[in-house]
């Protein structure tokens, strides 16, 4: 196949790098179209206050006129800042089954960000840690839940054969309320409210004053919470308020939640509902009718996402983690969400993964993939 590459110049190439996802998966029945607007709120560096501090760069690759693969080369200062090193990162990747087109696009990234002086090549990520990540190489007869990532089954092979190698696996769990909580659990998480005076409390999303104290308390514990993870970067004040405005529409304050301890805040929880059982049926990606979809369709969704689950260090050790997956277990109960996923946990995170298996009785379901590749 006679292809180019070629770089987004303007707006008018952005959307086209936007729209062009829908080459890649038409018809295919597990694939959640993105809103346009949101990708390209995303991608534009005037208004994502992630770009405060990180370049990104883009590029096509195209076959007369049709797009037949894309990626974006992304440095991330913030990281490199925080890890001591120089990783460049690439993204929003998407091809058709074709090596050499696979190959043009890494080296067009690669060689951006060699001129950059970076040393490494990762990702899958869109943009980073604190987005959409991953390369799906497990689960791919299921749609992904909200703000997960999805990719045709030969992705995996695109990139390894391209020189890639796992850097780390992430992996997603199922959980089903019929299964979710044993009596042990029962037990001891009503042991630990009373040793440690537990109390869990919504988070305020009706009152404007309120919702933003709550928010600088989520941003406070995320940051503390997650700072020991492999590729954790902490989250700017300004991108923790893009992100809160944009999840403030979907939250169900019954499962966004704030721990306590001896009126101490101690940690927090958030699952979202799973929108994307709406927006799979958006085929074209606009935003009224994916509005509309929400709207007619909203209480079907049977499935919470929890996104983040975290603990203040001075806590750890202390079963509030436990407490807080029983509260959603609890509120599940009276609500239409059955079922639930836990995702991501690093595939190191051995006693997490340990609880959501043997404690909670969690399916690892899906396994994403994160790749490595030295730059030349």
């Amino acid at each position: 196949m006679n292809f180019k590459i070629n770089t987004v110049e303007n707006k008018k190439d952005l959307l086209r790098f936007v729209k062009s996802q829908w080459n890649f998966y038409k018809n295919h029945p597990n694939w959640v179209p993105p809103l346009i607007s949101e990708r390209m709120k995303m991608l534009n560096v005037n208004k994502n206050p992630f770009f405060l501090h990180s370049k990104i760069k883009l590029y096509l690759a195209e076959s007369g006129n049709d797009v037949v693969g894309r990626i974006a080369a992304i440095i991330n200062d913030n990281h490199n800042r925080t890890h001591n090193d120089t990783v460049g990162f690439f993204g929003f990747f998407e091809c058709i089954n074709n090596q050499d087109i696979a190959n043009a696009l890494f080296e067009s990234a690669e060689k951006w960000l060699s001129e950059n002086g970076m040393t490494v090549m990762r990702g899958p990520m869109n943009p980073s840690t604190n987005d959409d990540l991953g390369c799906l190489v497990k689960g791919y007869e299921l749609p992904p839940v909200v703000m997960m990532p999805y990719n045709s089954e030969y992705y995996h092979r695109l990139i390894e054969k391209a020189g890639f190698e796992k850097a780390k696996d992430l992996f997603a769990y199922k959980l089903t309320l019929e299964t979710f909580v044993t009596e042990k659990m029962k037990r001891v998480q009503s042991s630990l409210r009373q040793r440690y005076k537990v109390k869990i409390r919504e988070m305020n999303i009706k009152n404007n004053e309120e919702f933003k104290k709550d928010v600088e308390i989520f941003k406070n514990v995320y940051n503390k919470a997650w700072e020991p993870n492999w590729g954790f970067v902490r989250m700017t004040n300004e991108e923790f308020d893009f992100l809160a405005d944009d999840l403030k529409h979907v939250l169900d304050p019954r499962f966004a939640l704030i721990a306590e301890s001896d009126g101490k805040v101690a940690g927090f929880a958030l699952a979202l509902p799973d929108i994307n059982q709406c927006l799979i049926h958006n085929k074209k990606g606009r935003l009224l009718p994916g509005l509309w979809q929400l709207l007619t369709k909203k209480k079907k969704i049977n499935l919470v996402r929890i996104i983040v689950l975290g603990v203040l260090p001075e806590y750890h050790r202390t079963g509030i983690d436990s407490i807080l997956y029983y509260e959603f277990l609890e509120r599940g109960k009276v609500s239409n969400y059955k079922n639930g996923e836990a995702g991501w946990i690093l595939e190191d995170n051995v006693m997490m993964n340990r609880g959501l298996t043997m404690t909670m009785n969690g399916e690892h379901y899906k396994t994403y993939r994160i790749y490595d590749k030295p730059v030349v």
